[in-house]
């Protein structure tokens, strides 16, 4: 369904033809919502040229809407009932939001923002993964950008749930940026939604994705950030957030790797500690009112793999680790075979064993 007027639709159009042109306004503003929030005549002037400004006046919304349509999106604006209410927070709010799946999932208000380092750590990409799937198994809509590391671990984690996920894309939302994730695009729009301000075909924009980071910013009552660095773009996510009131978090890191430097900063700073998934439900519920509940806990371990399970959760999560003979190798396999069948523990990156939350 494409619920969106004229005006806002030719206004994102205009977004769209001069994309390139925002590049070099980016850097000279180096805050993109100030250009975001300029008036179609300032947009124009930025555009700075006739064949823009006769694109502007020749536009013809029902083509725009039937373009929109034959990608498979659909599309609400500012102006109706219908666009999420979370975005009118912004100074700046998207003048048009084009869906791939469900809009449904837009409407959580207890939503937690999962973001952090494309270039994570296989702790850091584990963090996300469960704190994305054990959010979800509680109830709580999992926001992200479905960029490489943090944040598709966190949504991969989210749709493994089952529940509702929200993707926020910098470029059109028909198609997966990046391209590896076309799998996750496709599942996302099965348990939730793709979406962008962009208007369908837009390419990639440096700009475009700090803007993004504000919907993220803007959608999720919680905003956790998993491993940044200093000048990680995660971090700007997280100065939105705060702009606009919401609730930051982080999850510590060790002092001596340079991906936990942002993150042990916000925390410094006061953002909210982030343990485990409970601690962002405990936050959320105290935004929202609501309850969410929690996976059950897991059964103990028969007293025969207690041992076993003890070492697994020192960090010997290989059998290579967990054993020197052919024999012991094959008694671990059954025990770990019998602890995951259990629930207490699972296969992680790279196959090693690991205490299941």
């Amino acid at each position: 369904m494409i619920d969106a007027c004229d005006d806002c639709l030719r206004r994102t159009d205009v977004i769209g033809a001069i994309a390139g042109r925002l590049d070099i306004e980016w850097r000279r503003t180096e805050a993109p919502q100030r250009v975001l929030a300029l008036n179609d005549e300032e947009l124009l002037a930025v555009g700075a040229s006739t064949r823009i400004e006769r694109r502007f006046a020749t536009f013809h919304a029902e083509r725009a809407r039937e373009r929109i349509e034959a990608v498979g999106l659909s599309a609400v604006c500012r102006c109706s009932a219908g666009y999420p209410g979370a975005l009118h927070d912004l100074s700046d709010p998207p003048a048009v939001l084009h869906v791939a799946g469900d809009a449904a999932a837009l409407a959580d208000r207890g939503a937690a923002g999962i973001v952090g380092a494309r270039a994570a750590t296989p702790y850091g990409l584990e963090v996300a993964r469960e704190l994305g799937r054990a959010l979800a198994v509680a109830g709580a809509t999992v926001v992200s950008g479905l960029a490489l590391g943090v944040d598709s671990a966190a949504q991969a984690g989210a749709v493994e749930a089952g529940a509702p996920v929200v993707a926020v894309l910098a470029a059109g939302a028909e198609r997966p940026y990046p391209a590896q994730k076309q799998y996750l695009h496709v599942a996302i729009r099965e348990h939730g939604c793709v979406v962008s301000e962009m208007p369908p075909g837009t390419g990639i924009h440096r700009w475009a994705f700090v803007a993004r980071n504000r919907i993220i910013a803007a959608l999720a009552r919680v905003l956790v950030v998993v491993e940044a660095t200093e000048r990680s773009g995660s971090l700007t996510t997280a100065d939105f957030a705060t702009d606009l009131g919401r609730t930051v978090a982080a999850v510590p890191g060790r002092v001596t790797t340079r991906l936990a430097a942002g993150t042990n900063a916000l925390i410094k700073d006061g953002a909210h500690l982030v343990r485990d998934a409970a601690d962002v439900l405990d936050l959320l519920a105290d935004l929202t009112g609501r309850s969410f509940s929690t996976a059950p806990e897991p059964p103990p371990a028969p007293d025969h793999l207690g041992a076993l399970l003890a070492a697994v959760e020192r960090g010997r999560g290989t059998v290579a680790e967990l054993a020197t003979t052919a024999g012991e190798a094959r008694a671990v396999l059954a025990g770990l075979g019998e602890l995951e069948s259990l629930g207490l523990v699972r296969r992680g990156f790279g196959g090693r064993y690991e205490r299941a939350a």
